[in-house]
């Protein structure tokens, strides 16, 4: 029994679907690095910096989706998934840090499980964002960003499908729910700290300058001496 023609068809297929994959596989780990820096950027307010890096995601994930456009069963093992996770995380936490349009799934071209659990781990990212603010003092938008951090897991607990269909999405929504319960403890206490700073600054104040007292002189010029004559 001949079965040479059959070994070369199969070998061909396999062939092609292995180099996909790699060239795939380079791009998704590209573009899995590009977020990370991203995000570094972002922390470091260097915005311009980051654009370029979301960009450059971009177009690596494109790169690995045409790759592997004939092989569907590759393009859903798992690390295009992971790529695709990370450029949500990214993007996401771009539009909170920046105040931009919040991305939405159709604009990043992302499976639904991609970008629900994307969300949950910008939850992370945001915490590291809100603690920097806090050090700095800007208070009020502490809380504006803790209040979308609310809004996302409210999403993302509403959620309620089995893990096969969300890849695992329950265990990342119990995470993103103790990075928030810890982020708004710490901002509690700091806010706490910044009312009584405020508080003995003001009682301080009094005491230099209590109500009614007349207002502190001001110091008079010494007299000028005039030389003497010798007379």
């Amino acid at each position: 029994m001949d079965l040479s023609h059959i070994s070369e068809g199969l070998r061909t297929q396999f062939d092609a679907k292995t180099s996909a994959r790699e060239s795939a596989l380079s791009s998704s780990r590209s573009a899995i690095r590009a977020c990370g820096n991203a995000i570094r950027a972002l922390h470091r307010y260097e915005v311009d910096a980051a654009t370029k890096l979301l960009d450059e995601a971009q177009s690596q994930l494109d790169a690995a989706r045409a790759a592997l456009e004939q092989h569907p069963d590759v393009l859903h093992a798992g690390f295009f998934h992971d790529a695709e996770k990370e450029l949500v995380e990214a993007h996401i936490t771009f539009a909170l840090v920046t105040d931009a349009d919040f991305p939405a799934p159709d604009r990043l071209e992302v499976t639904p499980q991609a970008y629900t659990k994307g969300m949950a781990e910008a939850i992370g990212e945001l915490r590291r964002h809100i603690l920097d603010l806090m050090r700095h003092g800007e208070l009020e938008r502490c809380e504006q960003l803790l209040g979308a951090m609310d809004d996302m897991y409210y999403l993302l607990v509403s959620m309620d499908y089995p893990d096969g269909i969300t890849f695992g999405l329950r265990r990342l929504t119990d995470v993103a729910r103790s990075i928030i319960e810890r982020t708004r403890g710490d901002f509690t206490t700091s806010a706490i700290q910044s009312s009584l700073r405020a508080a003995l600054d003001e009682h301080a104040d009094l005491l230099r300058h209590p109500p009614g007292a007349p207002p502190p002189e001001k110091p008079t010029a010494p007299a000028r001496m005039t030389p003497s004559t010798g007379l």
